[in-house]
Formats: C-alpha cells, structure tokens, sequence
C-alpha cells in the first residue's frame, strides 16, 4: 500500500466530520474570559474620603443631608496603583448601608480641583500626595518651643501657591515669645492672612470664621501645637498632643495620619484637614517657574529683570540683585531673597545633574 492509499483512507475518516462535531474544551474555573472592558458603575455613590486606616477608606455619603452617613470601603482592583488620599470625591458602589460588618468599594475618583503634594527633599521625584481638593493651607508655627522656622514656613507657601491653594498662618504660644521678629520675614505678603496665638488664649472664633466654606490643610512642624489648635476648632476630634524634647528641641509626631474633620462654627462650617507633622518639606514635585510666585514683593522687583534670568548670585542684570546692591531691599528684603536664591540654587544643581540636560 503506497502513502497515497493511507492519505484516501485518512480523508474518508473524516467524512463523517462536520463544525457541529466541535467540541469545547471544559474550564474546570469556570472563570469568565478576561476582558479590559470594565462595568461603568452609573449607580455609583459620590462621597469624601475623610481618612484611610491599613487600605480602608471612611468615606462620606450624601453629605449635608438627612441622610448623612460614612461607610468603610476598599479599593477596587483597577485603582490599585492610583493613590487614593484624604479630600478626594470617591465613587462608591457596593454596600453603602454604612452598616456594622459591610464594606463599599471605591471605583473611582473624581477629577481633583487641588493637589497638596511634598517630597522627601528637593531631589526627590517621588511625590508624596497629603491631601486633594483642599483651597486653603493653614500654616502653624510656634513663637518659641520649637523655634520658628522662616525658611520651612517659605516652602509651605511655594507648594500652596504651585497648587493653587491659599496659604494662612497661624502663630502659637505667643506667650512664650514675641512673635514680630519672625513675622517681619513675611511683611511684603499682603495676601498671607496671620492668626496669633497663645497657649491659655486661642482665638478659635477668628480662626474658624476663616474656615467655613473651605476645606483647610492644616500643616506644619512637629510640637507647634497643630493637634491642640485642632481639638480647640472641632472638640470631637480628640487628636493626640505631645511635648517638645527639651535636649532635641524637636516635637514628637502625634498625628500618624491625615483625616477631614467637620468644623462647625457660628457661621457655618467647613473642613478641617489635619496632618502629621513634618520637619522637612522637600519641593521635588514643584515647577520651579512658580517659586518666584511665593515671594510676590521679590517677583515686582525682578520684572525688570532681562528674559530667562536666574536670579542667582551670579546672574548677569539681574534686577533683584542690583537692588539689594544699591541698598533698596529692606533687611527684611534681603533675608527673603536670600531664602529665593537657595531654593532655586537647589532646582539649578538638580537640573545638571539629571540625565540628558
């Protein structure tokens, strides 16, 4: 029998075969196949995330209405490499009862009006995010224990103003030490509101009437007395005050995360954003193009000065310097620019050291 003949038999074999023969090959998962189309969720809830706790989120639901309620929820899966922060709107489907035992689900996030970000220091381009949709920063420093920083309090205005976001400050324990010397360093901010405080007199009804109708990130250095302002403002909140290290003279972190309180006041009331406090702001995330915005009595100034300047120690015509050069920069002034040209002196060095400059 030659190969020809095999070939005859092996197609009348298959005669007898036709599509309807087809047989599928069992899924002993009976998993659905994988597809990237994802449910468009139009049932889903909007709420504000008020804080996260080891991957769950309280979440606000039908807020300012009788039916006001929080409920936890997780993230879904498709969000897992989206960060999820304090002052987001959060789509939320799922069981949304809020009941004992029940879990939501966050499936989405609405577009952010404001973005509060901070890196670990100014070479960083890792972003650290603290808190979204926020339109002010409330800035709290202390007079005395610990000392006052006038250049942290600069790095706080940059990242507020890079964010859009409204800066205010507020001095504690005046008690302690005549806070006019530190504040002289921000007398050419018309825009930045101040508050001072000491610790036996809060003025909480001043404070509070700047935050209603706002939702306000509380933010500064660690022992200036943030959390103690914060259960002055909203007594329920009940954050954890600590003590400054009279060897270090550094404060302990009290607050461990960042939560939305409701702060009611005779007015009306707004939200209150507190923080863990920090003894570093780095600016890695900022566009150094808007570092010169911080310092608005230095930006009038350098509009003289000729296109792309630096407005480093060793720019040719620069304005700002040939003004402190002739003497008509305050002390005040001189000390403000200082702080400008360190800030941008460390963009300058991170930009010649980045690959491809």
């Amino acid at each position: 029998m030659s190969w020809l003949d095999d070939a005859d038999d092996l197609e009348d074999d298959f005669e007898d075969y036709d599509e309807s023969s087809y047989r599928t090959r069992p899924n002993p998962k009976a998993n659905r196949p994988r597809t990237k189309r994802r449910p468009a969720h139009e049932d889903a809830q909007i709420g504000r995330v008020l804080g996260v706790d080891r991957g769950r989120y309280s979440v606000l639901l039908d807020e300012d209405t009788p039916d006001e309620h929080t409920i936890t929820a997780a993230r879904a899966r498709e969000l897992r490499r989206s960060p999820i922060v304090t002052g987001d709107q959060a789509r939320v489907v799922g069981d949304t009862s809020g009941e004992e035992g029940t879990l939501g689900r966050i499936v989405g996030i609405r577009e952010r009006t404001s973005l509060l970000r901070r890196s670990a220091d100014d070479t960083d381009q890792v972003e650290r995010v603290i808190v979204a949709n926020a339109d002010q920063m409330l800035i709290v420093v202390a007079a005395a224990d610990p000392e006052p920083r006038a250049r942290l309090v600069d790095r706080y205005l940059v990242a507020a103003l890079d964010a859009g976001i409204r800066p205010l400050l507020v001095v504690t324990k005046t008690d302690l030490a005549d806070p006019a010397p530190f504040l002289s360093h921000f007398d050419g901010l018309d825009a930045l509101r101040v508050f001072t405080s000491a610790q036996s007199e809060m003025p909480v009804d001043e404070i509070g009437a700047a935050l209603v109708g706002h939702s306000t990130v509380f933010v500064g250095h660690s022992g200036v007395g943030k959390s103690t302002l914060v259960n002055a403002l909203v007594p329920s909140a009940l954050r954890a005050t600590g003590h400054v290290n009279q060897v270090t003279g550094r404060g302990r972190h009290t607050s461990s995360s960042t939560v939305s309180l409701r702060y009611h006041g005779a007015e009306g009331t707004g939200w209150v954003i507190d923080t863990p406090g920090v003894r570093s702001f780095g600016l890695g995330h900022v566009d150094p193009a808007n570092i010169l915005a911080a310092f608005t009595e230095l930006a009038e100034v350098a509009e003289d000065c000729p296109r792309g300047c630096t407005h480093l120690t060793d720019a040719p015509d620069c304005a700002l310097i040939e003004a402190a050069a002739r003497g008509d920069l305050t002390e005040t002034g001189r000390a403000r620019l200082d702080s400008l040209q360190r800030l941008l002196q460390t963009f300058a060095d991170k930009a010649e050291q980045t690959p491809g400059r």
